[in-house]
């Protein structure tokens, strides 16, 4: 499969965004934008969920509560560009990647836990990625092909940077439930996981997909240009951001 080079190495991901999925998004980028509000509310929701479920953490809780914050304010971004460029919202059921991420977490603490924030380091990594790749395909045409109106790619620039902290952020979150946990060498442990769940996440996002969605793989034969089909916002954490 066509791969663009991409600097996986810095960043907890097994595998690179397909070609054919940045030049889907590029040509369907009114729907990647409609997506991408859905993303950052889900995202927001998931940060308080957790902060439902472990209210006992006070340091996660503070944590999530401004990355909850952040993502909205994304969200007001986002929504405030559609307006700009005419896109209207669309209502999509959600796409199989959060749910294949759900289907491999654990279910039994501290485990669950552990899990929960190691996806949420894996959504936003490749989040940060898709944005770097759509960065570079501004409408100037510099990088060739088809490109993304300049708005959109200096939006998706600009963000590029949020969502590295945030897969950071998650990151320490789990490393240091592990230890308080008393789970047994936690750093090592921690890294163990989230190299199998990487792997869940690499067939989701890279493996062919009948659906266009933010978080979607490549693009599946006869799927390209399909609209998408109506439906609400999706399921319970983890949710894509």
């Amino acid at each position: 499969m066509d791969r663009i080079a991409s600097p996986v190495e810095t960043f907890p991901l097994q595998a690179p965004t397909p070609s054919a999925w940045v030049d889907e998004a590029v040509r369907r980028w009114p729907e990647l934008l409609s997506d991408h509000a859905n993303c950052e509310k889900k995202a927001a929701s998931t940060a308080l969920a957790m902060m439902f479920a472990y209210p006992e953490d006070r340091e996660l809780a503070s944590r999530l509560s401004r990355l909850a914050r952040e993502e909205l304010r994304h969200f007001e971004q986002v929504d405030r560009l559609m307006q700009e460029q005419g896109v209207p919202y669309l209502r999509v059921k959600p796409g199989r990647y959060a749910s294949r991420l759900r289907a491999a977490m654990r279910t039994h603490e501290p485990w669950r836990k552990l899990d929960l924030l190691l996806c949420g380091v894996l959504i936003e990594a490749r989040s940060c990625e898709r944005f770097r790749l759509l960065a570079a395909r501004p409408a100037d045409g510099a990088a060739g092909g088809a490109a993304l109106p300049a708005p959109v790619a200096e939006l998706y620039a600009a963000l590029e940077a949020s969502e590295a902290r945030h897969f950071q952020l998650y990151l320490k979150l789990a490393e240091r439930h592990a230890q308080a946990a008393g789970i047994d060498d936690p750093r090592g442990t921690v890294s163990r996981r989230l190299k199998e769940l990487a792997e869940v996440e690499a067939e989701a996002a890279t493996g062919p997909d009948p659906e266009f969605r933010f978080h979607s793989g490549a693009p599946a034969t006869g799927e390209a240009g399909a609209a998408g089909p109506a439906s609400g916002e999706g399921g319970r954490a983890p949710r894509e951001a």
